[in-house]
């Protein structure tokens, strides 16, 4: 049994954030797959795992804990990677980190499912052009903080960075075109080059359709 356990599926965004950190900091690791879109994490069973019934949860030792960016702190801790050099860079690196939570990732996650995740005659496109709409400003805040820098926070990759990626590489459709914002498809291509990087889809296993698994 690896170090680590990681419940995750491949179409989860936020179980990428905390799965590509575990990769990066060179974490044993393994992930447990989680079928969602058939309602494992709703059932009593994985709720007693995590009683938000969401991914990702890892488990490490007698410490289980949920969220990402809290995962991502943890995985900091025990690592000493991707953290930041200074308290300074510390607090920046989490200013970034909510900034995610709050208007990419929360927005993109939810846009993604909506178009490619339900029935066609079930995707409401008011509210899916709303989100696009707002994400729009999100793309922006990032690409514009991007000029002139590598990574988001000092001269490193950090879990910043690996937050705002966390919906950026999935193929699926929902509004985000990277040719439209330069800073953003350079940055992504660095984090791209890093070593240990992978896919979202080559890191978890995905779970719909079930073709692609």
């Amino acid at each position: 049994m690896a170090e680590y356990q990681l419940y995750c599926f491949g179409e989860s965004g936020n179980a990428y954030k905390a799965a590509l950190t575990l990769e990066l900091t060179g974490s044993d690791w393994e992930p447990i797959f989680v079928d969602f879109f058939n309602g494992e994490a709703r059932g009593d069973a994985f709720q007693q795992i995590n009683e938000m019934g969401e991914v990702p949860v890892m488990v490490h030792g007698d410490t289980t804990l949920t969220q990402s960016g809290v995962i991502q702190d943890y995985i900091i801790e025990q690592s000493g990677k991707l953290g930041g050099a200074t308290p300074q860079e510390r607090r920046e690196i989490w200013r970034w980190v909510l900034f995610d939570n709050h208007k990419l990732s929360s927005q993109a996650g939810v846009t993604r499912f909506l178009m490619n995740f339900l029935p066609k005659d079930k995707r409401p496109t008011e509210t899916i052009s709303f989100l696009q709409a707002r994400l729009q400003g999100a793309y922006k805040t990032l690409n514009n903080h991007l000029v002139g820098r590598k990574w988001i926070v000092g001269d490193d990759i950090s879990v910043a960075d690996i937050s705002c990626c966390g919906y950026l590489y999935y193929p699926e459709e929902f509004g985000f075109n990277r040719a439209d914002w330069p800073e953003i498809d350079a940055w992504l291509d660095r984090i791209a080059t890093t070593p240990g990087w992978k896919h979202p889809y080559d890191l978890m296993k995905p779970a719909f359709p079930p073709e692609k698994a």
